[in-house]
């Protein structure tokens, strides 16, 4: 019974449901009619499945997009100058060729790497990967 898979568990779950709304069907439209309402009644909540080592199972979480962005580097600059800007102007930045590029994962630093050519496509080697220390920092 430990084995059973999430949808297995689901499914139990949603078949408990159905079982018990059948017997309310009558009850619920007696009570909407003279305006009575009902506290929503919740199922006990469970342990949760958990691996050998006592972490949760968080494969659900395996395929959740998430938005990677390279920083090759900033500068700032007054509107003025902005404006002034053309086709073919060039903007510096801060940072040195070769210098690493920072690597963001939802907006949070996870490391750094340096930019690639492959196929004629820009690519970024990742080279550094931060501590979870610090990502766990750098969250807040």
């Amino acid at each position: 019974m430990a084995d059973k898979s999430l949808d297995d568990s689901w499914a139990d779950a949603l078949e408990e449901s159905e079982e018990s709304n059948e017997g309310n069907v009558d009850n619920k439209d007696k009570k909407v009619e003279s305006g009575a309402s009902e506290d929503a009644a919740f199922a006990e909540l469970g342990n949760g499945k958990t691996s050998s080592s006592g972490e949760r199972n968080l494969d659900f979480l395996l395929d959740l997009p998430l938005k990677v962005t390279v920083e090759l580097g900033r500068n700032t600059m007054l509107i003025d100058k902005m404006l002034q800007m053309t086709q073919g102007s060039v903007i510096e930045l801060e940072k040195a060729a070769g210098e690493p590029v920072e690597i963001f994962v939802n907006n949070k630093l996870l490391g750094k790497g340096e930019v690639i050519v492959v196929n004629d496509r820009f690519g970024v080697r990742i080279t550094e990967i931060i501590s979870q220390a610090d990502r766990i920092k750098n969250m807040s």
